[in-house]
């Protein structure tokens, strides 16, 4: 997947806030009582924040496809926002987590940021198309303003909103400064720093990626994520290599930051309980295959495991109902 095919060209327009705890949902929840929120006279003070942060709810809302523009919107109409299909499963009054209470939702908001549309393309190449060992603010920025006047048909942002979009990364994903204390706020401020994707050298005190095994990245969030993808790409096939999925730019292994080995790990660990999905090994190659709707899996995979704590939920037909407790004690590491 190309930069130019998986994200949009916009940049800073987050009004340098990074996504603070609460907000995902508060857009959410807005959007649902009010299409028309977000562009009201007194929205700061129906949202209780600033102009600025009011835009950057609206943004972030819109980057992690939980609201989105209402189509056939008429003259008078254009600016109201609806409620996603995702939107509605995850913080519906009926929702997968309505109060971000279980961690798998924090890798979910991750996945959905990065994919496709993609409204962040400097987070898009940092994940996906930026391969240091260890790096600094500036190293990051310099590399990611080169790829993008690389970009066919996109006109080169102002180097001001590479740099913004840099600065928000990193206050999203990495540990704040060794000179600040740590507390409790600050966590709540930076939900996504709880995922451990940017980490520092312990000897040069400069940013890295976490690569490896993600323990607490739930084997059901990975195996929608991967579904999403294929749903994207696959051109109506219904088999993927794992080789794939760990290495093009834009799949599962670059986003969650995971080799083929740790793919296999995690997936086989769920997919024995689904009947619709497969992983078999041909010609030296680990393949995951579908016999259905890889959105629709993907959907009932995730109702199934938010439904593990939650009482009198159905369990989707895709999973064997005896098995259902097993398997999903499993992908959400208990």
């Amino acid at each position: 997947m190309r930069l130019v095919d998986a994200t949009k060209p916009m940049f800073a327009k987050h009004e340098t806030f990074h996504p603070r705890y609460g907000w995902f949902r508060k857009a959410y929840n807005f959007v649902a009582a009010d299409p028309q929120i977000f562009s009201r006279e007194d929205a700061p003070v129906r949202v209780g924040v600033g102009k600025n942060m009011v835009r950057a709810i609206r943004f972030w809302g819109i980057a992690a496809k939980l609201i989105d523009v209402g189509q056939g919107s008429s003259r008078h109409r254009t600016r109201d926002l609806v409620p996603t299909c995702l939107g509605h499963s995850l913080f519906g009054d009926s929702g997968w987590d309505r109060y971000m209470e279980d961690p798998g939702t924090l890798w979910l908001l991750h996945w959905l940021l990065l994919s496709p549309p993609c409204l962040l393309p400097v987070w898009w190449l940092a994940f996906n198309e930026f391969h240091a060992l260890e790096f600094s603010d500036d190293h990051l920025e310099a590399v990611v303003a080169t790829q993008l006047e690389a970009a066919a048909g996109w006109a080169a942002p102002h180097p001001s909103s590479v740099r913004k979009d840099v600065s928000a990364l990193l206050r999203t994903y990495a540990p704040a400064e060794r000179s600040r204390r740590i507390g409790i706020e600050d966590v709540l401020d930076c939900p996504l720093r709880e995922l451990n994707l940017i980490g520092r050298s312990a000897t040069t005190h400069r940013y890295r990626f976490a690569l490896g095994a993600k323990r607490a990245l739930p084997p059901a969030v990975l195996a929608y994520a991967a579904l999403d993808y294929v749903a994207r790409t696959n051109a109506g096939g219904n088999t993927v290599t794992l080789g794939r999925l760990a290495h093009e730019p834009g799949g599962p292994g670059r986003i969650f930051k995971l080799t083929e080995g740790e793919l296999f790990a995690a997936l086989e660990s769920l997919v024995d309980g689904v009947d619709s999905l497969a992983l078999t090994a041909t010609t030296g190659s680990v393949q995951l295959s579908w016999s259905d709707e890889p959105r629709e899996i993907g959907k009932e995979i995730l109702d199934c495991y938010y439904g593990f704590s939650i009482p009198n939920t159905q369990v989707g037909h895709a999973v064997h109902k005896d098995e259902w407790s097993t398997v999903f004690a499993s992908a959400k590491g208990l």
